[in-house]
């Protein structure tokens, strides 16, 4: 099967757009209605001349559950902890325990990052972010003065240095005490150069829900046929990245099927920040245009096994084309619906009611304005319209006759109305586990007749709705981003990075992990579960302090510290060394870190393999000298053999006695 042509790939590309997920379908209407509930806008029923309020449940929902989800992932440094396969592992799984969070927190804004991840998620079906290992040019200007041959010419022996500008000048004759002359003046080197060197990090972003597009049967980004990202560029921004774009064949990011996306206008609806207000940019730099980097299987060398490939295209133009190992998006979704990539968010939760509600508050709100100011009989051609129109405090309305004005019956209201009202409430408890009473904005919930038994099991109640979802926020794409970040330091940096952690630094080399280790995303607890730890952890403490003053031997020093740890880290406080003194780090005092202990082995090792290629040389050498030895003796024995054959064979003189 011949290779794929750039004008196929465009096609296919093509055509997996047209029916992904995501490109202004029902899945796109569906995620534009929640956001125009996140705002609370106009459902378009509205009368004129009555309520128009509407209710912001969605909202109200999403934002209480937010920071329980932030709570919950940011409560300790150790976002993810890696275990070891086996004994020799532990330093490694450490090291990469260490260094992944460092990525995370450090190298990339977690926060930001987690919070704009669970709100695409809890408001859209889906949040995604998008991970890879990015090469950034860093160029750096350098001038240098006074310099001799041999520091130029080490200057310029470094690749990575191009000179700018280069001037030379002779320097002051010096006189030399030892012969009483004077010598030559030696030149001078000023130059200018540029240092370009090439730094590479693993970089995470997110990526609006508007911009996401995959095909329609896939059940994960792992088994996708077709993923892309879609984003607005400018001719500029393209050429800035390094493509050279021709601008006759990028065709017109108004003319795409996306361009004017409700659903991508729908974030911008709240102050009227629409992104498409202009774009008629005389310069052709200023003009934008749709970027797609697709990702999709495709059997691209006909071997007849589809593989992964990133095209990155722009009009009929392709960019980029290159093999990957793996998609570069990790997904998480509120409300998992099996064997689909997209679940239910909470606004699907609660859209419904938001709707009920608004229509009873109006209904509440218009029958108060009657109330109120309601309406009047007037008899014809008895009273002065303008007055009665005019409603003022102190008015005067003007008729010709006593009873020409007199007040329309209004009907009061219905009673039902508050109890729907609760009831909504309710419901939307009860769906989404936001309760009044876990966020403390009852009053009366909590009183001197409540239990401490109700309370907390209205509180747990409510955290386990949301330690569900944040456990499978962790289960999923937490935990595949996680491997993420892995994979690429372990493939990718190749020389050793030294890192501060704990006020220590650390050297870090990912190329020496193992290529693949299993990982643990920790979730955090809510302040209910976690008051109710430190309450046990406490009461343990109590009791273990005792056992060791008593002289019990079931508590040594160590399991103290291990208490106070926790006890420290439950407290909010992430720092434990600040607080308490590891005994078995006083211990370990002269002796070497795991990073210096594997050093170490490794050179005893490469110390034991060569003595044993001593011992062997010397074997060898000795044996040799046995075989010249037992040659020699061999030798000897027949030079005497030969001596003695010959005396043997002597003939007798006639006359010897």
């Amino acid at each position: 099967m011949p290779q794929p042509t750039d004008e196929e790939l465009l096609a296919r590309i093509g055509q997996e757009v047209n029916v992904a997920l995501g490109n202004d379908d029902e899945l796109s209407d569906q995620r534009r209605e929640a956001m125009d509930r996140y705002w609370g806008l106009p459902y378009g029923n509205e009368i004129e001349g009555r309520s128009q309020v509407c209710t912001t449940d969605t909202q109200d929902v999403i934002e209480w559950i937010k920071p329980s989800l932030v709570r919950v992932f940011a409560s300790s440094d150790q976002i993810v902890k890696f275990h070891p396969e086996g004994p020799e592992d532990i330093p490694y799984a450490e090291q990469a325990t260490s260094y992944v969070n460092f990525i995370l927190t450090r190298d990339n804004n977690w926060f930001d990052i987690f919070t704009s991840w669970i709100t695409d998620a809890l408001l859209q079906k889906l949040g995604v972010v998008k991970v890879w290992w990015d090469e950034t040019d860093y160029v750096d200007r350098e001038e240098y003065h006074d310099l001799d041959d041999l520091e130029l010419e080490a200057l310029l022996a470094d690749e990575e240095v191009e000179v700018l500008e280069h001037s030379e000048k002779e320097g002051e004759p010096i006189f030399d005490e030892m012969t009483g002359m004077q010598q030559l003046p030696q030149l001078t080197h000023d130059v200018v150069i540029t240092r370009n060197t090439k730094k590479g990090r693993v970089k995470i972003e997110n990526v609006p829900p508007d911009e996401f597009l995959i095909d329609r049967e896939a059940k994960s980004i792992s088994d996708a046929r077709f993923v892309c990202h879609r984003v607005r560029r400018t001719l500029s921004e393209m050429r800035e990245m390094g493509y050279d774009v021709d601008p006759e064949r990028l065709g017109s990011a108004s003319g795409d099927i996306g361009a004017f996306s409700a659903e991508r206008n729908s974030r911008y609806e709240f102050d009227n920040s629409s992104p498409y207000g202009f774009d008629g940019h005389s310069e052709d730099s200023l003009k934008d245009f749709w970027l797609y980097e697709s990702y999709l299987r495709t059997d691209y060398d006909g071997d007849g096994i589809a593989e992964r490939r990133r095209i990155l295209s722009v009009g009929d133009q392709i960019l980029e084309n290159e093999p990957v190992d793996r998609f570069p998006f990790c997904t998480i979704t509120p409300i998992k619906i099996p064997h689909r990539l997209f679940g239910m968010s909470v606004a699907d939760q609660v859209g419904d009611i938001q709707l009920i509600k608004t229509t009873l508050m109006r209904n509440l709100l218009d029958s108060a304005y009657l109330q109120n100011s309601g309406r009047m009989i007037a008899v014809e051609g008895q009273v002065n319209i303008d007055d009665l129109v005019t409603s003022r405090p102190g008015g005067i309305v003007r008729t010709r006759a006593p009873g020409a004005v007199t007040p329309l019956p209004t009907p009061p209201l219905q009673p039902y109305v508050f109890d729907m009202l609760q009831y909504m409430d309710q419901i939307r408890e009860e769906r989404s586990g936001s309760s009044r009473m876990s966020q403390g904005l009852d009053e009366n919930a909590l009183t001197s007749h409540t239990s401490a038994t109700q309370v907390a099991q209205v509180m747990t109640a409510a955290a386990q709705r949301v330690e569900l979802i944040a456990r499978q926020f962790a289960e999923t794409g937490v935990k595949d981003l996680m491997h993420a970040v892995y994979e690429l330091v372990q493939k990718h940096q190749d020389k050793e990075r030294v890192i501060q952690l704990r006020n220590q630094w650390i050297p870090v080399r990912p190329d020496m992990w193992r290529d693949k280790m299993d990982c643990v995303v920790a979730v955090g607890l809510g302040h209910g579960n976690r008051d109710q730890q430190l309450m046990h952890l406490s009461n343990l403490m109590q009791f273990a302090s005792q056992a060791m003053s008593g002289g019990l031997s079931i508590v040594n020093e160590q399991n103290l510290y291990n208490l106070g740890a926790e006890l420290v880290k439950n407290m909010g406080f992430k720092d434990v060394d600040s607080f308490l003194t590891d005994p078995s780090q006083q211990q370990q005092q002269g002796q070497p870190s795991p990073e210096e202990q594997m050093a170490q082995t490794e050179l005893q090792l490469k110390q034991g393999e060569l003595e044993v290629k001593i011992a062997e040389t010397q074997i060898k050498q000795q044996k040799l000298q046995l075989e010249a030895a037992q040659g020699q003796q061999e030798m000897q024995l027949k030079a005497a053999e030969l001596k003695l054959e010959s005396e043997q064979a002597r003939p007798v003189a006639i006359g010897d006695t």
